[in-house]
């Protein structure tokens, strides 16, 4: 790219510009900046301003081409996402304790996202109302998920001091496969 990862060599995620952020969001399938925080946000709404919020936000959907949009997104982004091998990645935090905490606050935040979102959509899954892109992203996930174990794997040994140049290569290539996989890693 034409700029740098971070804004300062400090090494702190806040240095982090957008694309670098989101990019490992994607690659560990968490997907967390297409979705975290809308769950939290509509249930404050509703517990703020109680009355017929539900039927508002449906009307929304239905009438709001932007908003209909946003959710699209988040629906698609959310059939991407896969706890299961997130958790993979999370097992890469040495702190038991912060890996605990934080992973266990992104499913929590995941499960309320998505709860929303069906109430909104009145949905009853992932992309139900579009099979064809939830075909495709499903046929693509038997080619993924086996790059994204490979990687938490070859990350270990990265971590680990291992100077074998195939490792670091094996990481550049796992790096492409899943965002040539997912299609939009950010």
């Amino acid at each position: 790219g034409s700029r740098p990862a971070s804004r300062k060599q400090t090494g702190k995620i806040a240095d982090l510009r957008a694309i670098p952020w989101v990019f490992s969001w994607s690659q560990c399938r968490v997907m967390l900046p297409g979705w975290y925080g809308f769950g939290a946000a509509i249930a404050a709404w509703k517990n703020e301003a109680p009355g017929n919020n539900t039927q508002l936000l449906r009307r929304m959907y239905r009438e709001w081409p932007f908003f209909k949009t946003l959710l699209s997104n988040m629906d698609m982004v959310l059939a991407k996402s896969s706890m299961a091998i997130a958790s993979r990645y999370a097992d890469l935090v040495p702190d038991a304790t912060l890996r605990a905490d934080i992973f266990t606050r992104i499913r929590a935040e995941r499960a309320a996202t998505i709860d929303a979102l069906f109430e909104i959509t009145e949905s009853k899954g992932l992309l139900a109302d579009n099979p064809l892109l939830a075909r495709s992203i499903e046929n693509r996930f038997p080619y993924i998920d086996p790059l994204n174990h490979l990687q938490v794997n070859l990350l270990r040994e990265h971590r680990a001091g291992s100077k074998d140049p195939k490792v670091l290569r094996g990481l550049l290539l796992t790096i492409n496969g899943i965002s040539a996989g997912l299609r939009n890693s950010g």
